[in-house]
């Protein structure tokens, strides 16, 4: 690793600039992780990297050009380099469609001067003791117990031509459990996000994973159908975060998302769930904290723009008590609507009710549980259609008992539609996303019950 700290290197490269304007982002990433299989830890490690992205604008009688270069750099000759080459760019770039004037400095508090936070092996330090001990009953149970633990930290720092200088120490981690019968016919799966393993009880997650495989001691074949079935956290979190993603103003207006109902006719205002829910994200919710500005290295479908890099990201609902109220719209696309920007934020919350898990089992007549989604694809961005799978446990609820394991199946679902249709929303919880939490782990989500989620057809997954 470089002896010259990231925030020196980004003020080199922003030295070095001769654009009419400049963003720099520099990036610390640091990582350690864990993995075992078969009741035996396999592997460990840790890594260090660093990025530095230079956007360089210029203004031109056609409009405004961008040029973005992103690379590993040491020393500051490599950050001016950086910033050469990112100029060399926006001269061979077209007229960027979603200009606009670079954010001007405003009041806060961060510290720009710390050096960048890291992590290393001892976070697990708590964390391993309860692992062995777990795996120790997993052995003489004459199950496996499989899975991964990951903890990393970015610290990012942000400097612009305008004088904007912003900082952020984002911890993140997750643990994913998977628990195996002796015969490897039956499977379970447990994740959980974390900011640094302190909030982790391994012992309940190896008895809820042990329990799961217990219940798939009976199993029960079902064909397709529409079923009442609830769904856990972590696979709404899957759900909404289709809707999130794809939640883009722009689209909306122009008549080409979900959101839309035509040119010009979006569906804010509009009552989307039949339950009183509010979707909403916070870059202060304690446990999902995540950076309260923007931090854009890569524009995104509309929704994010590299202008953009440092506006302060603010807490809000994006469905409020059951109506759309707003959707993800950069500066420029504001300034043509005569809307505000809302930039997206990098946690999702979805408030639900009183009751937990176990309660919405105990008061099903009949019913599928599921435990998670996986393979989950977008089918017709009009509808969001998603389709996907449910892996490692569907169980059949009969008289608020579960009472064994039924076949996997593919779903056809639009997680906007099945707003619509809920009948019941638990209690709110942090859950890890199985489908997109490699990228996306910053949610807390009830669980729901749905009366009719369309298994449309039975799958061989396991």
């Amino acid at each position: 690793m470089s002896t010259h700290r990231a925030q020196d290197l980004a003020g080199a490269a922003l030295a070095a600039s001769a654009s009419d304007g400049c963003v720099v982002v520099a990036a610390e990433h640091s990582e350690t992780n864990l993995r075992w299989a078969g009741n035996a830890l396999t592997t460990s490690g840790e890594t260090r990297t660093r990025a530095l992205t230079v956007i360089s604008t210029l203004e031109g009688g056609a409009g405004t050009r961008a040029g973005v270069v992103t690379r590993t750099v040491a020393t500051p000759a490599e950050a001016a380099d950086l910033a050469r080459a990112s100029e060399a760019a926006a001269r061979h770039a077209e007229p960027a469609s979603d200009a606009s004037p670079l954010v001007e400095p405003y009041a806060h508090d961060d510290d720009w001067d710390a050096d960048a936070a890291a992590t290393d092996a001892t976070v697990f330090d708590r964390f391993v003791p309860a692992l062995a001990a777990v795996i120790g009953d997993w052995r003489r149970s004459d199950r496996s117990l499989y899975g991964y633990a990951e903890h990393q930290v970015d610290s990012f720092f942000l400097a612009t031509s305008t004088g904007l200088r912003r900082r952020f120490d984002q911890p993140d981690g997750r643990l994913e459990l998977t628990g195996r019968s002796g015969d490897n016919t039956r499977s379970s799966w447990w994740g959980a996000h974390t900011r640094d393993f302190a909030d982790l009880d391994v012992a309940a997650a190896s008895s809820e994973l042990a329990q799961r495989l217990d219940w798939a001691a009976r199993c029960v074949e079902l064909p397709p159908g529409r079923y009442e079935t609830i769904l856990p956290p972590a696979a709404v979190a899957d759900l909404m975060l289709c809707a999130y993603l794809n939640a883009s103003a722009r689209d909306a207006d122009e008549g080409r998302n979900v959101f839309g109902a035509g040119p010009g006719g979006g569906r804010v205002g509009e009552r989307l769930a039949a339950l009183p829910l509010t979707l909403r994200s916070d870059p202060a919710f304690p446990g999902l904290q995540c950076a309260p500005f923007d931090i854009v290295t890569t524009a995104a479908n509309g929704m994010r723009s590299v202008f953009d890099n440092g506006q302060p990201v603010p807490a809000g609902p994006w469905i409020d008590t059951g109506r759309l109220a707003d959707l993800v719209r950069t500066r420029s696309w504001a300034r043509r609507t005569g809307a505000r920007p809302r930039p997206m934020a990098g946690n999702l919350i979805l408030d639900g009710g009183d009751a937990s898990l176990g309660e919405m089992i105990a008061s099903t007549g009949r019913g599928l549980l599921l435990t998670a989604l996986w393979y989950v694809r977008e089918v017709d961005p009009q509808t969001l259609l998603c389709t996907g799978l449910t892996r490692d446990g569907v169980y059949l609820v009969e008289d608020g008992r579960v009472r064994g394991a039924v076949n996997n199946f593919r779903f056809n679902e639009s997680p906007v539609g099945l707003l619509g249709r809920l009948t019941e929303a638990g209690r709110t919880e942090r859950a890890l996303p199985r489908e997109r939490g490699d990228h996306f782990r910053r949610t807390a989500m009830p669980p729901v019950r749905v009366p009719d989620f369309n298994m449309s057809t039975v799958s061989d997954a396991v």
